[in-house]
């Protein structure tokens, strides 16, 4: 039986390691030949180790997952993994058999892998072109509900009393929110803010593909995170990009980087 292969293409490594771990759980026979940070050392791995299935993550700096998936969808299914479902159309338009929204949930990703199955037993059967026209009408019926959600106007901007006056933090500079029984800390780089409003409030007002919970009282920004390890206790611990405070992640949530 042929054993199919794959690539995973993503700039966040802890998000590849996640997805690689996720792929072994729902689909062990699958290989997974090689990870790439960037588009030219995904077209260079793919040109020497072609593959089945390429996993392409859209927004990466320099070339995007949109611009380079042309040089892989004559030969191979590419699957989008974003985090932004305003990007899916576009994916559609380049061929591709299916989109993952990040964080990437065991049981969205077993689907994908199933149907992902399903194509590659056609192989170059003719009906391949419908299959995959179908694949295409039922993901944007998938698209159409999920636009709906996120049509969701997230919140933009904190403000944060200081002195007599306020300061507007953009969400793009924040690292983490930590809170106690009366306030939540508002961290970024370059300083630290006190807001009154709690982390639930903040969870629900703020993009899920921006920000996780990681603890009952921390909510970190994916794109900060540039580590996770594990401390003398067996529990994960978050490196923050550019500060040195470290953020536990609680059982509940660990699941959220389960490779380690």
């Amino acid at each position: 039986m042929k054993k199919f292969t794959a690539l995973i293409v993503d700039d966040e490594a802890h998000l590849r390691q996640h997805l690689r771990h996720r792929l072994l759980q729902v689909w062990p026979e699958l290989e997974v030949i090689g990870e790439a940070a960037n588009a030219s050392t995904a077209q260079q791995l793919y040109l020497e180790h072609p593959v089945d299935i390429v996993f392409l993550d859209i927004r990466m700096p320099g070339q995007s997952g949109i611009e380079i998936a042309t040089h892989f969808i004559e030969k191979s299914i590419v699957v989008f993994v974003t985090a932004y479902d305003s990007y899916a159309i576009e994916a559609f338009e380049k061929g591709a058999v299916d989109y993952l929204l990040k964080p990437i949930e065991k049981d969205r990703l077993s689907h994908c892998c199933k149907r992902l199955q399903e194509r590659l037993s056609l192989g170059s059967n003719s009906s391949l072109v419908s299959n995959h026209l179908n694949d295409i009408k039922n993901c944007l019926v998938q698209l159409g509900s999920s636009q709906e959600i996120s049509s969701k106007k997230y919140l933009r901007w904190i403000q944060a009393g200081v002195g007599n006056g306020i300061r507007l933090i953009s969400t793009s500079e924040i690292l983490y929110f930590r809170s106690d029984e009366k306030y939540t800390s508002v961290r970024t780089e370059q300083s630290e803010y006190l807001i009154r409003k709690t982390l639930k409030e903040l969870e629900d007002e703020l993009d899920p593909h921006e920000f996780w919970r990681v603890h009952r009282s921390a909510l970190v920004k994916v794109g900060a995170i540039s580590s996770v390890l594990r401390d003398e206790k067996g529990k994960q611990v978050l490196s923050i990009r550019g500060i040195q405070e470290k953020i536990e992640v609680s059982r509940n949530h660990t699941h959220l980087f389960q490779q380690m």
